[in-house]
């Protein structure tokens, strides 16, 4: 019917307006010169984090590398690989035999002999029901500790990217920080020219006749 009152439409999505991002390139009778500022300071954080990023990647990156390898040639050096008798028996899986009786360790008492001809004992972890007396091997530090094995090139390597990961995050961070801090002053700074010409324009609208 020609009087009918047409149903109501969803308001329109958004994001369909790609050219309302970059608004404050436009020229429109309400944009401040601090919008432009503000436009020229975020791209020119873009253009330094994207220029910085993969230098700090690699820098970051290089110097893990170089000390991880370090790491692992100093290890390879004063650890060594001897073998462990246990004190006692390994505690048994519930389940025997199954996937996670492989994959499931328990830490046991062991005793060794270190490079020096010392016996001595600690712990590490070894596969469930060992009995004791069972002969594992173990990593000696220098002090005859029982430690971990060295580090391992795709240690090394995983180690390395995730350093230069953190550095490509902590240069976008710094630069959404920066471009962040910028938005408040220019905030700011337009908040007190409102109240400025606001403080101009109230008494003419108070006014009486």
């Amino acid at each position: 019917m020609a009087g009918d009152i047409p149903r109501a439409q969803p308001p329109p999505a958004r994001g369909r307006h790609p050219h309302l991002l970059l608004w404050r390139w436009r020229r429109n009778p309400l944009r401040r010169r601090t919008d432009v500022l503000q436009a020229w300071i975020g791209l020119g954080l873009v253009l330094a984090v994207l220029a910085a990023a993969p230098a700090a990647m690699f820098s970051a990156g290089d110097a893990a590398y170089h000390h991880y390898r370090d790491t692992a040639e100093r290890q390879a050096r004063t650890r060594d690989h001897v073998p462990a008798v246990l004190v006692h028996d390994a505690p048994r899986h519930p389940e025997p035999g199954s996937d996670e009786a492989k994959k499931t360790r328990y830490p046991v008492e062991v005793r060794f002999t270190d490079a020096d001809g010392d016996v001595r004992t600690g712990k590490t972890d070894v596969e469930p029901g060992l009995p004791a007396d069972s002969t594992v091997l173990v990593w000696a530090d220098e002090q005859g500790a029982i430690t971990e094995p060295p580090l391992t090139t795709d240690q090394i390597r995983s180690r390395t990217m995730g350093w230069a990961i953190l550095a490509f995050l902590a240069v976008a961070l710094a630069g959404a920080a920066a471009y962040g801090i910028a938005g408040l002053v220019l905030q700011r700074r337009n908040l007190a020219g409102w109240d400025a010409a606001w403080s101009r324009t109230a008494p003419r609208w108070s006014r009486y006749p």
